[in-house]
């Protein structure tokens, strides 16, 4: 019975998303848009609107900003909805969000900048650098490499503990116990925050991937101990900088506040913020604050926008180049799309590649916290890529949580890249749309 009701739901939503790509041609686009361009008028955006803000209403995100790329620079973007209910700010691409999981993008290209420079060995054994002998203690004369950090092949263990997510709101980093000495405590044998959940008794290092965030804390401070920079600093200099990401900070305290998207959780038919949560999530996992500040920063706690994550990911697109700044050799960015072997999730170094979408293979990486969900992808063959940032959750209480409609909405904008000219930039701001202002008391 549970099969059929899926079934018909996912059907439903089909047919919804094909009425209303047919019925885009026949709906002018809004006369409240606003373009860089005046003179270029985007074809069936309306339509194209309509869609975006039904699914955005059905999947619970009060606000989108999306971009897609072609050949090397932004086609077409576009902020919708409110980033932040209370007070009615409408998203654009200068909206700041938390990226969540691709903060591991630009982690991982961190570490590479150095690989480059012959500073070590993929294969390499990470305790030639770090200060504490890494090991599993179920497989203790199994090195660990750098390779198996960056593709989840460590035998680290994907791991929930609340002390490691959640265990500090109110400040930005850097902290003074992390990486050290908290990383030494929680993963060696007799730490005082020892987890020995966090290793695989299953897997031995190198033989199978466990999506696993701590790993990539431990990237952080390979970065720093390799370098001799602190972390923050070196993807300031490294990456932020050359690649003119003026918005994009782990430090939430130095971006601009009032631009940054609050994260809210529908429940039960209304919207609330983060904070407001103790009651589903118990107060131990609710936040003081409004805003996440997480102690797993280098796993996903980089705040950016699309227009700055374009930046980004046309590097990444255009062999490491971006506005004529290399900060990756070609052979480096291709290494990284590689799935490495023994990956059956397909992970590259810090690089992953999903099903495909309107049969085309994408890679890239998305990422989620409660109120947050991200997506940066891209097809090679045809040089197209999508980023969408979102400050709500997927619905949970929808089949799949909410990933068919997720796929729906980055279905939609790598379709879109076909009715646009590719020489056009644009930047779009949605002032007014049928669902979200419109009805600006409903809590649904």
């Amino acid at each position: 019975m549970k099969i059929k009701i899926v079934g018909v739901f996912v059907c439903a939503l089909l047919t919804v998303s094909i009425l209303l790509t047919v019925f885009s041609s026949a709906v002018p686009q809004q006369s409240v848009d606003t373009t860089k361009d005046a003179s270029y008028a985007p074809l069936n955006d309306a339509g194209f609107d309509l869609k975006i803000s039904f699914l955005m209403r059905i999947v619970g995100f009060p606000s989108l900003s999306a971009c897609i790329i072609k050949d090397g620079k932004i086609i077409w973007s576009k902020g919708y909805g409110y980033y932040d209910r209370s007070e009615q700010k409408p998203a654009t691409t200068d909206t700041n969000y938390l990226l969540a999981s691709i903060t591991k993008t630009i982690v991982g290209t961190a570490l590479m900048q150095l690989y480059e420079q012959g500073l070590f060995g993929l294969d390499d054994d990470v305790n030639t650098f770090l200060p504490f002998d890494l090991q599993n203690s179920n497989f203790p004369d199994d090195p660990i490499t750098f390779r198996m950090l960056l593709s989840h092949t460590s035998s680290l263990n994907t791991n929930g503990k609340q002390q490691y997510y959640w265990a500090n709101f109110s400040g930005d980093p850097p902290f003074d116990f992390f990486p050290e000495p908290y990383l030494r405590e929680f993963l060696l044998s007799g730490g005082r925050y020892y987890d020995p959940g966090v290793w695989s008794s299953k897997y031995r290092p190198g033989e199978y991937a466990m999506y696993a965030n701590i790993g990539f804390d431990l990237i952080s401070y390979l970065v720093e101990i390799i370098s001799g920079e602190p972390f923050l600093e070196y993807c300031d200099t490294h990456i932020f900088s050359p690649l003119d990401m003026q918005n994009t900070d782990f430090n939430l305290s130095r971006l601009s506040i009032d631009q940054v998207a609050i994260p809210y959780w529908r429940f039960k038919g209304r919207y609330y913020k983060i904070n407001e949560l103790g009651f589903v999530w118990g107060d131990e996992w609710t936040p003081p604050d409004q805003y996440w500040r997480v102690r797993c920063y280098p796993a996903g706690g980089l705040y950016s926008t699309v227009s700055d994550l374009s930046h980004f990911l046309i590097t990444h697109m255009n062999d490491g180049i971006y506005n004529g700044t290399q900060i990756l050799k070609k052979e480096t960015v291709e290494l990284m799309h590689k799935v490495q072997p023994g990956n059956q999730i397909r992970y590259g170094l810090a690089w992953m590649h999903e099903l495909p979408i309107r049969g085309l293979s994408i890679s890239g990486h998305s990422g989620g916290y409660p109120g947050v969900n991200t997506w940066m992808l891209y097809n090679g063959t045809k040089d197209i890529g999508v980023i969408y940032l979102a400050n709500g959750s997927p619905g949970y209480a929808l089949p799949f949580g909410g990933w068919v409609i997720s796929r729906l909405i980055l279905g939609s904008l790598f379709a879109k890249e076909r009715t646009l000219a590719e020489e056009m930039q644009l930047d779009f701001t949605v002032l007014s749309d049928p669902f979200f202002m419109a009805g600006q008391h409903w809590t649904g």
